[in-house]
């Protein structure tokens, strides 16, 4: 199983976001995913990052692939 997956929590470690948490939402290629904070709770916008750029953590939301940032937050809150 592989860490980067959709739903999976992680940590920005470059870039004007470098430190805040993010959500794997959906998975570009081998090389990129697509993340987001959502931007009104954590500051993330949703955007492409490339998977060096990121650090997993132990926590997972379930969340469907390309979910809307409303689903993320709801997900995140409960």
């Amino acid at each position: 199983m592989s860490a980067m997956e959709v739903g999976r929590v992680c940590v920005k470690l470059k870039g004007r976001e470098a430190g805040r948490r993010c959500v794997i939402v959906d998975i570009i290629d081998r090389n990129y995913v697509l993340v987001t904070g959502p931007e009104d709770l954590t500051g993330v916008r949703r955007r492409r990052v490339n998977m060096s750029h990121l650090e997993p953590l132990d926590e997972k939301i379930d969340i469907e692939r390309n979910a809307t940032d409303e689903e993320v937050k709801a997900a995140l809150t409960a």
